[in-house]
């Protein structure tokens, strides 16, 4: 394969992978957000085919590089490193073949002695792997055009999950750049980047990490735990993304058992009921009654009116008391 081929290669060969993805769950009511995402990330394709077809035509060369000098994107758009191993096909692909599609970096914008790397990471990892050299193109990049190769570089090889994209989309935003950019990268259009949005910013990156990228997830799971979501959700699956069990399972698995965990009815403690009176005797007595969140007590005879108005006047105070001695014993 020639030079020119491969060089060609580093986009148009991804244009029949694409017609495969899907980002969205199937749906009765039809496949408008693929179709959409489809459009978008085939329109992108061509465009990116032009631009590197030019490339060619004004010289511009593959070298080999040290795979030790180049360096992540500066931007994470997955929640997990997937390593490659030397049994994985495309290892024993470029082992048998060699390297027949280069990567794309640019110069490290604080190390003038090294790279970054912006389209091309699954071949970086299997070449270091091989211990070779990496042959590269090495243009002139801003962070805009590096985010922009990331997504061709997800949509044409290994598909991002949908919280992959949501966690991504809010990242960018989060990192200044303008939503055109953001939905040039992830393929999307305007409606679908809002939703998208929405989700990462409803649940906490805690629970996300927790549940990690959950492939088999779409959107409308995702969608909805974000509408269900509350101050109080986050405290009652402390304990589960905290457990073995937990952590053991598949991602897919864990997003299960977070739901189930959310849709149980916690059992309502038995209320307590008692009566009251002082131990140094007097004309007063008290009917004390706890009930899940709730807490009262009933006075009556003589003293009761001017001793329920002695608390009342103080119940600052013994409020502020209680919370101090929380403190105090760490709680």
């Amino acid at each position: 394969m020639s030079r020119r081929d491969r060089l060609k290669g580093l986009f148009d060969d991804t244009a029949q992978e694409l017609a495969a993805a899907n980002y969205e769950e199937p749906s009765s009511r039809g496949s408008a957000g693929p179709v959409r995402t489809m459009a978008l990330t085939l329109g992108r394709m061509e465009e990116e085919s032009r631009a590197l077809q030019e490339a060619l035509l004004s010289g511009e060369r593959i070298v080999e590089l040290d795979p030790d000098l180049i360096d992540s994107s500066f931007v994470r758009d997955r929640l997990a490193d997937q390593p490659l191993d030397l049994e994985d096909e495309l290892v024993q692909s470029i082992a048998d073949n060699g390297q027949e599609v280069p990567i794309l970096v640019r110069r490290h914008p604080e190390d003038g002695e090294r790279y970054q790397i912006a389209y091309g990471h699954r071949r970086l990892q299997a070449i270091k792997l091989l211990k070779r050299k990496v042959q590269a193109i090495v243009r002139q990049l801003d962070d805009t055009d590096v985010v922009i190769a990331q997504g061709i570089e997800n949509s044409a090889r290994r598909n991002l999950s949908y919280i992959e994209r949501a966690v991504f989309a809010l990242t960018l935003e989060l990192k200044g750049f303008e939503r055109p950019v953001i939905m040039k990268a992830l393929s999307t259009d305007k409606t679908e980047l809002s939703k998208l949005l929405s989700v990462a910013k409803a649940i906490p990156a805690e629970i996300v990490r927790s549940v990690g990228a959950a492939p088999g997830i779409g959107r409308r799971k995702w969608m909805a735990l974000a509408q269900d979501w509350n101050g109080t959700t986050a405290a009652r699956l402390a304990k589960l993304i905290a457990s073995d069990g937990f952590r053991a399972e598949e991602s897919d698995r864990r997003f299960e058992l977070l739901v189930a965990e959310l849709a149980r009815k916690e059992a309502k403690p038995e209320p307590t009921e008692y009566d009251w009176k002082p131990k140094s005797g007097g004309k007063i007595a008290g009917r004390i009654r706890s009930a899940g969140n709730s807490f009262t007590i009933a006075l009556k005879t003589g003293d009761a009116p001017d001793f329920g108005a002695y608390i009342s006047r103080r119940l600052d105070e013994l409020y502020e008391a209680y919370q101090a001695g929380k403190l105090q014993a760490g709680e």
